[in-house]
């Protein structure tokens, strides 16, 4: 009988191990192949599009981004804060946007400004801009141009460049090393190997002890815990997915050697990290599955599924969780020969963004 030293995890930015280790920084997020930027995903409290809780405010051409901007559904959780108020103001000049060109009220005031759809403010890579309320006539005074703003991408429907929920954070996990055991019998030759999660003891993970006969037991103690800091508040299940196949041009027949999941739970406020639970132990018995990582190499799925506060669906598209990370898990020599090249920046768990 023989465990696999384990060294090292992933990291989220990226991770390169193929056995235990975790290597290199890859942003692997592809999160969301989703529709177009139009804001047809949310509603507006049951008003027609381009009302502020009017019923004669119909949407107008795609070219006037406010006509077709209507306020977000509130999906927040009990527990959690309330929902915004509403805008005051006209459709043409929402109190909330600071439209260049609308009505304000003292001269040289600043203020934070936005010229997209509200279902993609602050997601991604959009932020806002800031404006400056100049006099343009005696008796008038309008905000001026709304100048540092991001706007999402041009074609862009998924990933940061979208700003759609969840296309900005880190998932940080404190484990991600398996542990892999080879059987052998009297002569010596190997009969079946098996993986399984690894403990932490003192921060570092370890294989557990084994039965001297296969298969192994379950781990007593769970993989690991987790931390979550998104760009948006809602309602999520994560999971972790370990297949055995190649980094770098992943298949539909890559076999799972196996996945866990948290729980559904609330993470209530946008871009706080928070204690998101912890990674159950697990044990496969898909002995083909785990002599294949350990002879070519695996890699980790990160996906999430769920709703966020505004009641966007947060998902593939298809009603099926979505991956937004991947992860390569290091060479197995780098368990025994840490200095090498390629084994660098092998590491036992940590974080990144995605």
């Amino acid at each position: 009988m023989r465990g696999t030293r384990l060294l090292g995890v992933a990291s989220f930015l990226g991770l390169c191990s193929i056995g235990l280790l975790a290597c290199g920084v890859f942003d692997g997020s592809v999160f969301g192949d989703e529709k177009a930027n139009d804001g047809s995903s949310s509603g507006n409290n049951g008003n027609p599009p381009g009302s502020f809780g009017s019923s004669d405010g119909g949407p107008k051409s795609d070219a006037d981004l406010y006509a077709n901007d209507p306020l977000p559904k509130w999906c927040g959780p009990t527990n959690g804060p309330p929902a915004p108020p509403p805008p005051t103001g006209t459709l043409e000049c929402p109190s909330d946007k600071n439209k260049p060109g609308c009505p304000c009220g003292t001269v040289g005031e600043e203020a934070a400004c936005w010229t997209g759809l509200r279902v993609n403010r602050n997601l991604g890579i959009c932020k806002d801009g800031r404006t400056k309320c100049v006099q343009v006539k005696e008796n008038t005074a309008q905000w001026g141009p709304c100048e540092g703003q991001v706007l999402p991408a041009s074609g862009a429907a998924k990933g940061k460049d979208a700003c759609k929920c969840f296309s900005k954070g880190q998932w940080k996990l404190a484990n991600t090393s398996p542990c892999f055991i080879t059987y052998q019998d009297g002569s010596g030759n190997p009969i079946g190997s098996y993986g399984m999660s690894t403990i932490l003891e003192a921060g570092a993970a370890k294989c557990p002890d084994v039965a001297p006969t296969p298969p192994p037991p379950v781990p007593s103690s769970e993989w690991g815990p987790t931390t979550l800091n998104v760009d948006c508040a809602g309602s999520f299940t994560l999971c972790y997915e370990l297949k055995a196949g190649n980094f770098d041009a992943p298949s539909p027949s890559d076999c799972s050697l196996a996945k866990v999941c948290l729980p559904k739970q609330d993470y209530l406020k946008e871009n706080v990290e928070q204690a998101f639970g912890s990674l159950p132990a697990w044990r496969s018995m898909d002995t083909a599955c785990a002599k294949k990582f350990m002879d070519q190499g695996g890699y980790g799925e990160m996906t999430v599924q769920g709703e966020s506060v505004l009641c966007d669906k947060i998902d593939d598209g298809a009603g099926k969780p979505y991956m937004f990370n991947r992860v390569k898990y290091c060479e197995f020599i780098c368990n025994s020969q840490p200095s090498l090249p390629q084994c660098q920046n092998c590491q036992q768990g940590g974080s990144g963004t995605f």
